[in-house]
């Protein structure tokens, strides 16, 4: 009986100490305090992802990633500093500091987490890779591509999965490489190649964004890829993994529980306790992570929850396999608890 005391005792102080191991700011969170702003790196240049409206403000899908994060951390979604990047400068960026998070269309793959001394701390967004056209090329089919010059961005994954693909199919085809994407879409537009590649969505955004000229494109089916997009932070700081992590989780479970930026306000007398522990009425979740109790309401004021970033952003592609798991599909947040 002695013995399974201690055992119990063990347990309770076990769950106290994982409980308040962020209760004190680690490295990255006292930064992002001090300057008062989160340093975010995005492409800046993808419509549906991250490009500046006509009055100079950040949007799309990343950008609102960026925002929840800072509203989690500051309380307040737009203490947020943009960082351009291009794809090669992500993980350098992200390795020495320059920004804490990065949301720039970047696959989630093995050696980029087990090499680059950089965690995913979401898989914010599934998607996979494609190749989109001239329609006046007359191809309906990436089968069909044997021979076509492809626009590509230097230091992606997209290079090794074009290669790969014409290689399987047996094909050939000319690279033309640039060095950040907002360059290989301007010469594919510009007719320096046949064709260019990127994530169906980011290709649907860009086509989207060219208003009446997009009708001249066509992404085509096929998928070399199934990708998922991640938001990456520097490891060594658990901490702001797991804000970053959790962030994402609360823009999900917000769907779920049918909160909104517009109506969450009234969840605050609901007779569940799971969504007022969510909102902070209840208990204080947000000491686990070193925030305050109601870090993931001010998420969800500021920002809206997974649907709303995703209608609010993504134009021209079904939300698919980007639903939440009760309407069958991956998106998922484990339990606030």
């Amino acid at each position: 009986m002695k013995c399974l005391t201690k055992a119990l005792i063990g347990l309770a102080l076990g769950v106290t100490a994982a409980l308040a191991v962020h209760a004190k700011d680690g490295p990255t969170v006292a930064a992002i305090k001090q300057r008062g702003a989160v340093n975010c790196g995005v492409f800046g240049v993808i419509p549906g992802f991250s490009l500046p409206d006509s009055k100079g403000v950040m949007r799309g899908f990343d950008a609102d990633a960026c925002r929840a994060v800072a509203a989690a951390t500051l309380g307040n979604p737009e203490a947020v500093k943009w960082v351009m990047l291009t794809a090669q400068q992500r993980l350098p960026a992200l390795q020495a500091g320059e920004v804490v998070v990065v949301y720039a269309n970047l696959g989630w793959t093995l050696s980029r987490e087990v090499q680059s001394g950089i965690a995913y701390a979401s898989a914010y967004f599934y998607d996979g890779e494609a190749f989109m056209v001239k329609k006046s090329l007359g191809v309906k089919s990436a089968k069909d591509l044997n021979g076509v010059s492809v626009c590509l961005t230097q230091g992606s994954s997209l290079e090794q999965s074009v290669q790969e693909y014409f290689q399987q199919n047996k094909m050939t085809y000319k690279p033309v490489v640039f060095a950040d994407v907002s360059e290989a879409r301007k010469a594919f537009v510009a007719d320096r190649c046949d064709s260019t590649a990127g994530d169906a969505s980011s290709l649907a955004g860009f086509k989207a964004g060219q208003g009446a000229a997009g009708d001249r494109f066509e992404v085509l089916p096929e998928r070399m890829t199934s990708s998922a997009l991640g938001g990456a932070v520097r490891k060594g700081d658990g901490q702001w993994f797991d804000i970053v992590r959790w962030t994402h989780f609360a823009l999900v479970q917000a769907e779920a529980f049918g909160m909104t930026s517009q109506n969450i306000d009234s969840f605050k007398t609901s007779k569940d306790r799971d969504q007022l522990r969510f909102l902070g009425e209840e208990g204080n979740l947000g000491e686990a992570l070193g925030l305050n109790k109601d870090w993931a309401y001010k998420v969800i004021k500021g920002v809206g929850n997974y649907g709303q970033v995703w209608d609010r952003n993504v134009v021209g592609l079904s939300r698919g396999q980007n639903r939440i798991w009760l309407q069958g599909g991956m998106q998922f947040s484990p339990q606030f608890r």
